[in-house]
């Protein structure tokens, strides 16, 4: 039976929320503890890069607890509705540090509440991507449903990456501290509410029984697959390049560039570079698709990603061109990227996955 247009809608309506929370995280923790809290940032780059090591093995343990679950609700519904309500309190928490805090004790509490965040998202990201075989009947219907989740999740990253400033700025009503705060309870209500139309509409209608190896067997078949270590490694740059990028140029409008107004030129930046990453995954990557391969056109945006990067710096408007089209160009390649891992290579989860590679390496 294919999927209705209800299922659909609320199935991305969760990749919605879900990216929404992503993207507030991904692009604003480390100026929300080191430029607003003061936290030293040489511990908050290594808070994030802790996090980030510490991810490479909980997503493939994570991986292996949702393919031994057994419930009546299936195999997938009940972590990613578990890890959805802890994901929305951390949060939260995450972005109300307690005002008693300083020193030594907020660095504690800035660590803690990011990788503890990290995990939960986790336990609601991996079922979430790996649910589709589970309801779809493969073919066309998968593919056009995973491609219609990637352009609502772009749809969600964009929208915290317009709004989030001006958010914050009439929340906090002069304080940046306690507009974080409330903006991270909206963000975070929204979350649980659009992955519980999501929980509610779709059905597991067949059991996806894999298989479930040890980690030490997933890792053994990644290093055995040349071509899984490449996409890997792709995959890493990718994100190290994004979380820089993200994460720093808030820092470029308000310090470097924009001066007293630099909320307002900060948000015009990031709605045209939202408007670029809808309409790149939403109508020219299907329009490209048709002409050529997904991994074509990660080559191509590759190359157009490392251009917007080594443009040279200039004055006035041109300043702007270069930021859209570093932008631009990097939001591009992330499409690029995601499609030709996905699509192309049949890998599953966000990120391909170590399921998916375990996969390629038996073949």
């Amino acid at each position: 039976m294919k999927l209705t247009g209800k299922e659909k809608f609320s199935y991305g309506l969760g990749a919605v929320g879900k990216d929404m929370v992503y993207m507030l995280s991904a692009s604003y923790v480390l100026y929300y503890y080191q430029d607003i809290l003061g936290v030293n940032a040489l511990a908050m780059g290594i808070i994030l890069m802790a996090a980030r090591v510490f991810d490479a093995f909980n997503d493939p343990i994570m991986g292996v607890l949702v393919a031994k679950t057994k419930t009546k609700w299936g195999k997938f519904r009940p972590w990613l509705l578990i890890g959805t309500l802890l994901n929305a309190v951390v949060l939260f928490l995450m972005f109300s540090a307690p005002p008693a805090l300083d020193g030594s004790g907020l660095v504690a509490y800035a660590a803690i509440s990011y990788i503890v965040w990290g995990v939960t998202y986790t336990m609601m990201d991996i079922p979430y991507w790996s649910m589709i075989p589970a309801f779809t009947e493969g073919g066309k219907e998968r593919e056009g449903l995973t491609t219609l989740a990637r352009s609502c999740a772009g749809v969600g990253s964009a929208a915290i990456t317009i709004i989030t400033v001006m958010c914050v700025k009439a929340l906090g009503q002069g304080s940046e501290r306690r507009g974080f705060m409330w903006f991270s309870l909206i963000i975070a209500a929204l979350f649980v509410i659009f992955i519980l139309i999501t929980c509610f509409n779709i059905k597991e209608k067949s059991t996806v029984n894999v298989e479930a190896p040890s980690v030490g067997q997933m890792f053994k078949a990644l290093l055995q697959n040349d071509q899984a270590m490449t996409v890997v490694v792709a995959i890493v740059l990718v994100n190290s390049a994004i979380y820089i990028t993200s994460n720093l140029v808030i820092y470029f409008f308000k310090y470097d560039f924009s001066g007293e107004n630099w909320e307002g030129a900060y948000t015009l930046f990031n709605t045209f570079g939202g408007g670029i990453q809808i309409l790149a995954m939403m109508i020219l990557f299907p329009l490209l698709r048709k002409f050529i391969s997904s991994l074509k056109i990660f080559y191509v945006s590759f190359g157009m990603a490392i251009l917007g990067y080594c443009l040279p710096a200039g004055a006035g408007v041109y300043q702007y061109v270069q930021c859209i089209f570093a932008l631009y160009s990097g939001i591009f390649y992330l499409c690029g990227q995601r499609y030709a891992v996905g699509a192309d290579h049949g890998f599953s989860g966000q990120y391909g996955g170590l399921w998916g590679i375990k996969e390629q390496a038996q073949r």
